[in-house]
């Protein structure tokens, strides 16, 4: 199962752990993922997904039915 955020697409990223000697070796940088469940008004039903707490703070701000609305908005302007 990848560690990649189901709505923001938040995945690891990579850099260097830097000692005091300056020597470098190669880290993971994870993002932060939760599994939450989400109850859907306006579909009368539970989704579960594994969202980063950035995307969390952004749900619990806007609520979960605009914040897919926007996600699909976005898409479809990419496309």
């Amino acid at each position: 199962m990848p560690r990649i955020c189901d709505l923001t697409g938040k995945g690891p990223m990579f850099g260097h752990n830097v000692s005091h000697s300056n020597i470098k070796t190669k880290r993971k940088f994870l993002p932060n993922l939760q599994h939450k469940r989400f109850f859907v008004p306006e579909f009368d039903q539970w989704i579960e997904l594994r969202v980063s707490t950035s995307a969390l703070r952004t749900i619990n701000k806007k609520g979960i039915y605009q914040y897919l609305k926007e996600i699909q908005k976005k898409e479809m302007q990419s496309i």
